[in-house]
């Protein structure tokens, strides 16, 4: 079973099968501003192509108005940049969103 965790220290996705590591992503992450909520939320709905700044796929979170997407800006993957979602280039949340089904838990820790 799969599940998420987002580590906003080190701006990192990382994706656990059976509470193993298997992959794990660069993203960016909230702006000071803007921070990115930590706690434990789910994976509600997903959308390709969401259009915008979304970039090629859209996860939303249980938490309104966030998520887990890709991004029409790729300089910004590592950097404090977003209004509190989760951005990641394009081929990686293209392929997160492959595994992960609506339901997944997803941990957001600072």
């Amino acid at each position: 079973m799969y599940r998420i965790i987002i580590d906003l220290s080190d701006r990192r996705l990382y994706l656990l099968n059976n509470s193993v590591v298997v992959d794990s992503f660069p993203v960016g992450i909230g702006r000071v501003a803007l921070q990115t909520p930590h706690g434990e939320f789910t994976i509600v709905n997903k959308q390709q192509n969401p259009g915008g700044p979304f970039g090629a796929f859209w996860m939303g979170l249980s938490k309104p108005h966030y998520g887990i997407h890709g991004t029409n800006d790729p300089s910004s993957i590592g950097k404090m940049v977003s209004h509190g979602c989760i951005r990641m280039y394009n081929p990686d949340v293209i392929r997160l969103s492959k595994l992960v089904p609506i339901g997944t838990r997803v941990t957001i820790r600072p």
